[in-house]
């Protein structure tokens, strides 16, 4: 039996029938089935437990006349990430805004969520940062065909479509590119999912070994550390999406 946080074992005593018995009707063996919910996934649905309660608050106490401190930090989250988004996107950018906002705040709590004792942070676990980059890859292609259509998007797999280039020339360029854009794509989902993965995992790794040698005074500084490279992978991996997005619907001039 792996060894398993308070909440994971709540969820394993009263849910573990149920989640074993969905796991085999998908053809999944279980390698524990009488505690089949892991460490990772329950964190990660605690903070989605949190958000939802949080984003609930949020909407019920809205007030243009006296907002409260948590809706002055969704604001200012908020012009942040739009702002950032015009700037790499252009204009129209602010229907991607919900999306990205949601993605960050979900990754930089399943980042912070690790520094309170008795959780973890869900994203050292290789799963989480790879259902978020899947996430990440699927929403950009979809935006991509959305705004160009499935034709003109797949053509941009296909290198340049600038008609005064030979026929000649662009054929065998297109079945070389081809490949080469395929990879490219899934490479970025590979891409998102170590760089976050590998960076709170790192970063969990140092903070228990500090804490078991030293337990006063050390830690702090690695807990500082943790807090900003918490911060800063959250902010890279929502940049990289902007970034993809751009790619995705930019037109071409």
């Amino acid at each position: 039996m792996p060894e398993q946080l308070w909440f994971t074992e709540i969820l394993n005593r009263f849910f573990a029938s149920p989640a074993t018995a969905l796991l085999r009707m998908l053809h999944v063996e279980p390698q524990y089935p009488q505690a089949p919910i892991t460490n990772a996934f329950s964190m990660e649905l605690l903070v989605f437990l949190f958000l939802v309660l949080m984003f609930a608050l949020v909407r019920t106490s809205l007030s243009v006349d006296s907002p409260g401190p948590l809706q002055h930090t969704f604001e200012v989250l908020r012009g942040f990430v739009d702002g950032q988004s015009e700037e790499i996107i252009g204009p129209h950018s602010e229907r991607f805004t919900p999306f990205l906002v949601t993605l960050f705040v979900f990754i930089l709590i399943s980042n912070l969520i690790g520094l309170i004792p008795g959780f973890e942070s869900p994203t050292a676990s290789p799963e989480v940062p790879l259902g978020c980059a899947i996430l990440a890859f699927l929403y950009y292609n979809g935006q991509g065909v959305r705004s160009k259509g499935i034709g003109r998007y797949a053509a941009h797999f296909l290198g340049p479509s600038d008609s005064s280039i030979p026929i000649a020339i662009r054929i065998p360029l297109a079945i070389i590119m081809l490949p080469i854009e395929i990879i490219s794509h899934m490479a970025r989902v590979l891409s998102l999912t170590i760089r976050l993965w590998a960076n709170m995992f790192a970063g969990d790794l140092v903070i228990m070994a500090f804490f078991s040698m030293i337990a006063i005074g050390v830690p702090i500084i690695f807990l500082g550390l943790h807090i900003f490279v918490a911060l800063l992978q959250t902010y890279i991996f929502v940049l990289l999406t902007t970034v993809y997005l751009a790619g995705a619907v930019a037109e071409e001039h």
